[in-house]
């Protein structure tokens, strides 16, 4: 809860409205729930649309004056608001449907403060935009990057923008990959706020500009914070006109990372991104 006599900061708020849909995604765990279509093959359930409601009321008691923009209702807020919110109340929507318990809820302040929360383990991993910290039974702790995992999760959910320069599928049987990292596919952001924390060494994805998706702010907030590298596929900043991401514990794994891609994209006989890019 919020203390209502003091204006909280924004990771406060952050980290509030990430518990409350925590909870709601925890509650409704196993249940039965009604699926809603979103074309090509996507849908939400019930728990994602009540998750949003609750980080939604959150966000208006603490903040009404900000814009919010949900995975589920969309744009909401003044137009002319000078803050906007992220949420996505339930990444893993998939694995959640099927019984899965690895799923995210991700809720940030754009270009500020954010928090990522993991229902099931009880972690909060949050950052109030400069400094990033994993809070769980009520003590807090620094997060601290750390590539001795040799884990990288790829994330191989469509669509396929820089194909064929760059399928992530093509990581999990190429040899330099093979040889220096293993493999994972947890198919939630939760993964990339394991790499701030130290249980991943790096996240690699493909899509557009992701620096203000709703399912990768947060993540890309916390990682920033935790001094991860944060780059597109072409290892230029996040956020300007390269496509997906990587995000490593550190330098050396993300250039190692970064090798592989670009021995990828030789073998395709497409030395960048550069024509692939809308």
């Amino acid at each position: 809860m919020i203390n209502s006599h003091a204006r909280a900061d924004d990771s406060t708020v952050a980290i509030a409205a990430a518990r409350a849909g925590a909870d709601v995604v925890r509650s409704l765990y196993g249940q039965r729930l009604t699926r809603i279509d979103k074309g090509a093959g996507d849908f939400a359930t019930a728990a994602d649309v009540a998750a949003e409601n609750s980080i939604l009321d959150v966000i208006r008691a603490a903040r009404p004056e900000d814009a919010v923009l949900g995975e589920e209702g969309g744009r909401q807020g003044a137009t002319d608001a000078g803050r906007q919110w992220l949420v996505d109340p339930l990444c893993g929507t998939l694995n959640y449907a099927v019984g899965n318990m690895l799923v995210a809820v991700n809720v940030g302040l754009r270009g500020g403060a954010a928090a990522v929360a993991d229902p099931f383990s009880g972690e909060v991993f949050f950052t109030d935009g400069t400094t990033a910290r994993v809070r769980q039974g009520g003590v807090d702790a620094p997060l601290v990057p750390t590539s001795a995992t040799r884990l990288v999760d790829v994330n191989l959910d469509p669509p396929f923008p820089s194909a064929p320069g760059f399928r992530a599928v093509d990581l999990l049987g190429h040899p330099d990959f093979t040889a220096r990292f293993r493999p994972r596919v947890v198919s939630t952001t939760l993964a990339l706020a394991w790499v701030a924390a130290g249980k991943r060494a790096a996240y690699v994805t493909d899509g557009n500009d992701l620096s203000e998706s709703v399912h990768f702010a947060a993540g890309i907030a916390v990682c920033r914070a935790a001094g991860c590298v944060v780059t597109t596929l072409d290892g230029t900043p996040v956020g300007g006109a390269g496509r997906g991401l990587v995000v490593a514990a550190d330098a050396e794994t993300h250039e190692q990372l970064m090798s592989v891609v670009r021995g990828l994209r030789d073998l395709d006989g497409l030395g960048d991104l550069d024509g692939l890019r809308d």
